[in-house]
């Protein structure tokens, strides 16, 4: 029930920003203040997300080159 509330809660915020972001010249500070706030975060999240899927996408590359290099070996 918690989680349920606050996944609409999210939705209610992403409604409200994206509606500051449409009218970003008619929006208040406050309420440029709160997009900027989200964005941010956002960003942030979504920065350290591909840091992270490209670590693992060069463990990945690394480990395939040497299962390969072993599997042509013993051909």
């Amino acid at each position: 029930m918690e989680n349920q509330l606050k996944i609409e809660s999210e939705k209610v915020e992403s409604t409200k920003i994206l509606e500051i972001i449409r009218n970003y010249k008619d929006s208040s500070n406050k309420d440029l203040l709160l997009a900027l706030q989200f964005v941010e975060k956002d960003f942030n999240y979504t920065k350290e997300t591909l840091l992270k899927m490209s670590d693992h996408l060069d463990k990945l590359e690394y480990t395939y080159n040497l299962l390969h290099k072993e599997y042509k070996n013993r051909s």
